[in-house]
């Protein structure tokens, strides 16, 4: 018997809330990557794998957002705890893999394919993960070509996010990018979706696993809660803050503000620089003593002396 399946049993609020935890991690993900591509101050591994891990995480919390509405109405369904964690690390590493290639060799046509196929691929994989967790009675069957369009979808959604990654460097120019990305990550999951059918066993038994409720939204709690602290990173940064001025990648004006740390202000640097020159025009003041007495009607001054004629 063949299972009736609804992915949106409730109504848009999974679909709606799955596409902005998306764009989250997406916009947080691409700020990253412009803060160590375009400035050179700062760890770059460390901004990278923030990067990855903040698309990672949207990208997976997304998924089970939106899995959290789906339902079989013949039966209930249950998730392998296991697998359900294993798809999280699959997203935030296959990520990670793309983020860091590009970050490193810039958007060069090999390295940027490269990274997409790699990401693309793994971002499916932990689609199709994700659902390998489920477990019900009966088994879950896919329509080939809808799932070769959902992996297609991931491998362009991927490249069109590492390109905008190291070529966007503007603030609203990365938030458009973002919006994009939310809808193809979207797009992709809910074509996987659309491949899926369920075929029930005439005798159902009882699925082992935990109930989506009791799993999913627990393990939501967690990536929500390191975007939100993301957010609070990346939005305390001095140079994504005043650095959005356009300008060639990887040429933005040198900041000190990164290396001086947290007590460091522009008005002391300006302070330093009008005290340097002052200290300057003193030492050329000294080289050249003005007199000291005014010039007699009567004499010559030389070096402030009075010369007999």
């Amino acid at each position: 018997m063949n299972g009736t399946i609804n992915g949106f049993s409730y109504g848009a609020v999974t679909p709606v809330a799955g596409y902005l935890m998306a764009v989250l991690g997406s916009a947080l993900g691409l700020r990253c990557v412009v803060r160590c591509v375009h400035y050179r101050q700062g760890w770059k591994p460390g901004w990278l794998a923030l990067g990855s891990a903040c698309i990672g995480c949207g990208i997976w919390t997304m998924h089970f957002i939106a899995m959290t509405g789906f339902q079989v109405e013949e039966t209930s369904i249950r998730y392998d705890v296991a697998l359900t964690v294993l798809s999280l690390a699959v997203a935030i590493a296959v990520v990670g893999v793309g983020v860091f290639i590009v970050g490193y060799r810039g958007a060069g046509v090999v390295a940027l394919v490269t990274a997409g196929a790699v990401t693309g691929l793994g971002v499916a994989a932990m689609h199709y993960l994700g659902m390998y967790a489920m477990r019900l009675p009966g088994s879950i069957r896919y329509d080939t070509f809808t799932v070769a369009v959902s992996v297609a979808i991931a491998v362009g959604a991927a490249i069109a996010a590492l390109w905008a990654a190291v070529s966007i460097r503007g603030f609203v120019s990365s938030l458009g990018a973002s919006l994009v990305m939310g809808v193809a990550i979207s797009g992709m999951h809910y074509t996987g979706m659309a491949a899926v059918s369920v075929h029930l066993h005439n005798t159902p038994a009882r699925a082992d696993g935990a109930t989506p409720v009791s799993l999913l939204l627990p393990m939501l709690l967690g990536p929500v809660v390191f975007l939100v602290l993301a957010s609070a990173v990346v939005m305390m940064d001095p140079l994504l803050l005043a650095g959005d001025t356009g300008g060639t990648p990887g040429t933005a004006p040198r900041d000190r503000s990164a290396d001086a740390g947290p007590g460091y202000s522009a008005a002391f640097e300006t302070a330093v620089r009008a005290s340097k020159t002052s200290r300057a025009g003193a030492h050329s003041a000294e080289r050249h003593p003005r007199p000291i007495w005014p010039p007699r009607p009567d004499g010559d001054v030389t070096d402030g002396h009075s010369a007999q004629r």
